[in-house]
């Protein structure tokens, strides 16, 4: 496991996963971000999965971006933390790690799923990432390499202090 600081679009990784809405059509922030870079065609594909649940994920090509892959995941808003905010979150990183263990890809990248206009906690939100992702790579041993991609310095710096002890 491993932390960056840049743009989920421009990685050239098996899958990055998308921090969708339920409609899987778009949106704003990384999801509006993944929709352009990948092109017309996402949209297209995305009609046809007919959405995602809150908590679960979808496998989808990645057009015209580096990755060859996107899955696609619904985060929950965060309403204090006593709605199943954290299961439902955990349920997100489970369901993309296993995707990428049965479609055996080597390098999965996560943004911060729900940390944006969801407002989960980041450190909360970022410890939980951290935490499933381990579990899930001692249980499946696949993908070999997960990243978590920050777009800003600020989650960044949570990942740097949480991923040692995980390592």
């Amino acid at each position: 496991m491993e932390i960056i600081l840049g743009d989920i679009t421009k990685l050239k990784v098996d899958a990055i996963v998308n921090a969708a809405n339920t409609s899987l059509l778009g949106g704003s922030g990384v999801d509006g971000a993944i929709h352009r870079a990948a092109g017309s065609e996402l949209v297209d594909e995305c009609r046809s999965l007919a959405g995602c649940k809150v908590g679960d994920a979808k496998l989808t090509k990645g057009y015209r971006l580096p990755a060859r892959f996107i899955i696609h995941t619904v985060g929950p808003v965060w309403r204090g933390g006593s709605h199943g905010e954290q299961e439902l979150l955990a349920q997100c990183y489970r369901k993309c790690m296993q995707i990428a263990a049965d479609k055996e890809f080597d390098t999965l990248a996560f943004p911060c799923i729900s940390t944006g206009i969801y407002r989960y906690p980041k450190d909360i939100a970022a410890k939980l990432a951290v935490k499933i992702c381990s579990e899930q790579l001692q249980k499946n041993g696949r993908p070999q390499r997960v990243i978590f991609c920050c777009y800003d310095q600020e989650n960044y710096e949570i990942y740097e202090k949480i991923l040692p002890e995980y390592t």
